[in-house]
């Protein structure tokens, strides 16, 4: 999935699938910088290196041993993917499966599915009014 992205990434974030060495590594190759957000396995075990040169899978379970698994979520921004994941929903239920061939016609497609999502978003958001 990193083969065509050319541009840096700030953070990777996967389910816990993704919680490979393999994944860490390929990801650590392509992009040195990028945060990679998977929660590890429940009985997952800390690398031998952890007490002096902790990875990012070490750090996140330390956090978890340390606080819990919920605030591991809300620290570490894992939260965001079940919003990301809603909203992807929502695109496939408004545009379907997969858009049109042309690009012209891809892009009168996406226009109209962020009209319709953005309007969808705004009616389910409350109006909130202080009162004193």
């Amino acid at each position: 999935m990193l083969d065509p992205v050319f541009e840096p990434v700030a953070s990777v974030t996967g389910d816990g699938a993704y919680d490979r060495t393999g994944v860490y590594a390929s990801i650590r190759e392509r992009h040195r910088e990028a945060a990679v957000v998977v929660p590890p396995r429940r009985d997952a075990v800390l690398s031998d290196p952890a007490e002096t040169a902790p990875t990012q899978r070490d750090r996140h379970i330390q956090t978890i041993a340390a606080r819990g698994r919920m605030a591991w979520q809300r620290s570490s921004g894992y939260n965001k993917r079940a919003a990301v994941e809603s909203q992807r929903a929502r695109w496939k239920g408004v545009i379907g499966q997969a858009l049109r061939y042309t690009e012209e016609a891809q892009a009168t497609e996406v226009a109209i599915a962020v009209t319709v999502l953005n309007r969808m978003l705004d009616l389910g958001r409350p109006n909130s009014v202080r009162v004193a």
